[in-house]
């Protein structure tokens, strides 16, 4: 059966929903954006999954329940993604979406294919089951799947993509900076290494907060007791949904499925997560700008691959236009996690009603820093060249270089070599070579302190 897509205000005929979608449709018009795609697909998973159980415990009969399940697979797989139009700012339990689905889920259930059986939204589809608890599990299972198939995997490979520029220049000297003045050189490798252990304790981070989000409330029905629903209904739907082995961890149900379902900390966890990630890569993508610019009149360290023309008016120019937009998906879900943030503080009593905006808000930022990974790896850092020459120049100018001495001469004496040097535009070396002679110091104990390679390897490096 193939669909195109409709629109809800006037094509009832093509439509698969009922009264209940038409008329979260016609009071919601919002934003024109609806709940994310992933949110459907799980919220499916669960549709299904209930049916089988509900089948096995008697609680539906058992022609009905493979109808249902067979119709939320084709869901679950994406199909019918145009049956799904109501916007996601809508009421805060993601009731309508609920409905939707249960809607979407009995009329193809009662379609020919399946044998047109008589199947009710709410009794068969929706059985055992409340928006309560199943709409967040389907934000946590759809947060979960997207963490392991998009994101983590997109971190890993800008990670090996850092480590790939280290290994390629890997003696390449470059002059330290802190509070963007001159400092002692390094490696371009430890800057690289430094960026990679960024980016490993990010996903560290996010990997952690899989394991709440794992705790599905799942047979809490409205308010967490479980009225309406067999008591053995979420023990096999967890099982069944975690044997497709989807989500990288183990799914379980919660100690408290109140405390699920009044309160949101996993997904607030979560995107505090992708905060830190997203802070890392302002870090690494304001680094790489920094070392790019110029080229004639900035650093020019390095040389970005070039994309595109960087002006509608000035001939020749390019820009950093990867890193920039690193930098926007980076404040886009800084500004997201406040809204998570402020909606997470939004339980009163047995309910959180801010679901919809976090399920929307966590899933565009783990998407936002997955396409963002992605492209800063394949886009940016796989192309960048060096210019070692002019970054090894850069370092061995840097008055810095002077600290180097501090064990032969003394803090203080060095303090007026580095003086003395910018004064009158004379070398560190040379400076120094006639301060450690007048102190009886050996010429050659002075040269080696000064030594760019030496300096910048370190002695953490050898």
């Amino acid at each position: 059966m193939t669909h195109v897509p409709i629109d809800p205000r006037t094509d009832t005929e093509s439509a698969l929903w009922g009264t209940e979608t038409a008329k979260a449709v016609a009071n919601f018009t919002i934003s024109g954006e609806r709940m994310p795609a992933g949110v459907i697909r799980s919220l499916a998973s669960i549709k299904a999954a209930a049916a089988r159980a509900n089948a096995d415990l008697g609680v539906v009969q058992r022609d009905v329940a493979s109808a249902i399940a067979g119709a939320a697979d084709r869901i679950a797989d994406g199909e019918f993604a145009d049956q799904f139009p109501v916007d996601v700012f809508q009421t805060g339990s993601g009731t309508s979406t609920n409905m939707n689905v249960n809607e979407v889920v009995a009329a193809l259930a009662r379609d020919g294919v399946y044998g047109r059986h008589d199947v009710h939204p709410n009794d068969h589809v929706n059985a055992g089951q409340s928006s309560n608890d199943t709409v967040p599990a389907a934000v946590q299972l759809a947060a979960l799947a997207s963490l392991h198939d998009a994101l983590l995997p997109a971190v890993a490979a800008l990670s090996q993509s850092i480590l790939g520029l280290a290994a390629r220049h890997g003696d390449a000297v470059r002059p330290g900076r802190t509070h963007l003045m001159d400092a002692v050189p390094v490696l371009l490798a430890q800057s690289c290494e430094a960026w990679a252990d960024q980016l490993d304790e990010a996903a560290e981070q996010i990997a952690a907060t899989r394991f709440p989000l794992a705790r599905l409330p799942l047979g809490g029905t409205a308010v967490g007791n479980g009225l309406a629903a067999h008591p053995n209904l979420a023990n096999r739907i967890v099982a069944e949904l975690d044997a497709s082995h989807r989500y990288g961890v183990p799914l379980a149900l919660p100690r408290s499925r109140s405390a699920r379902m009044g309160a949101h900390d996993a997904l607030v966890a979560a995107s505090g997560a992708l905060v830190v990630l997203a802070t890392a890569l302002t870090k690494i993508a304001n680094d790489l700008r920094w070392m790019a610019s110029g080229p004639a009149t900035g650093l020019a360290e390095i040389r970005l691959p070039a994309l595109q023309k960087g002006s509608s008016i000035m001939p020749g120019k390019v820009n950093p236009v990867i890193p920039e937009v690193v930098l926007q998906v980076a404040a886009q879900v800084i500004g997201n996690h406040t809204t998570i943030t402020v909606a997470g503080m939004q339980g009163n009593f047995e309910l959180n009603v801010m679901v919809p905006v976090m399920a929307r808000n966590l899933l565009q930022s783990i998407d936002l820093l997955a396409n963002a990974c992605t492209a800063l790896a394949e886009r940016c850092v796989d192309g960048i060249e060096v210019d070692e020459e002019r970054s090894r120049a850069l370092a061995g100018r840097s008055a810095a270089l002077a600290t180097a001495l501090n064990p032969l001469l003394g803090y203080e004496t060095v303090e007026g070599i580095v003086r003395d040097a910018a004064a009158n535009d004379r070398t560190i070396g040379d400076v120094a070579r006639e301060a450690a002679a007048r102190r009886g110091v050996d010429l050659g104990d002075v040269e080696k302190a000064l030594d760019l390679d030496r300096i910048a390897r370190g002695p953490t490096r050898g």
